[in-house]
């Protein structure tokens, strides 16, 4: 599959017309870099996720980071980065630690929190949870 996204890519660079296309492939390849890849023996049921969006973060879970990235980016004003994903059999109880542990970050009643660089780092550590 990642060897068809690219040449699909540099089939639609070529083609003026295909930009688009080429777009979307440019964005699927990159997707596929994000996504962590484990042994088999790891359960895997979701993915706790931190997402940047102008000066504040977004963490949330889903079952597949790069779908929901792209999701989010239609919904927000200022540019979203993936900042990092955790793979995870407990996708809802992990995603609570994350809220709870930075609930006095929290921006109102929302998934995004005006973190600092060594809550990003916390999170960016866990590798699997």
């Amino acid at each position: 599959m990642p060897d068809f996204v690219s040449r699909l890519s540099a089939y639609c660079a070529a083609n003026d017309n295909l930009s688009i296309a080429a777009k979307i492939a440019a964005e699927r390849m990159e997707a596929e870099q994000v996504e962590p890849q484990l042994d088999d023996h790891a359960p895997i049921n979701g993915y706790v996720y931190m997402m940047r969006s102008g000066r504040r973060y977004k963490i949330g879970r889903t079952t597949s980071p790069s779908r929901r990235h792209r999701e989010v980016r239609l919904d927000l004003p200022d540019p979203t980065t993936l900042i990092h994903t955790i793979p995870t059999d407990d996708p809802a109880g992990i995603e609570s630690y994350w809220h709870l542990r930075f609930s006095s970050k929290r921006v109102r009643n929302t998934e995004f929190f005006t973190l600092d660089a060594s809550d990003v780092a916390a999170f960016k550590r866990r590798k699997y949870q």
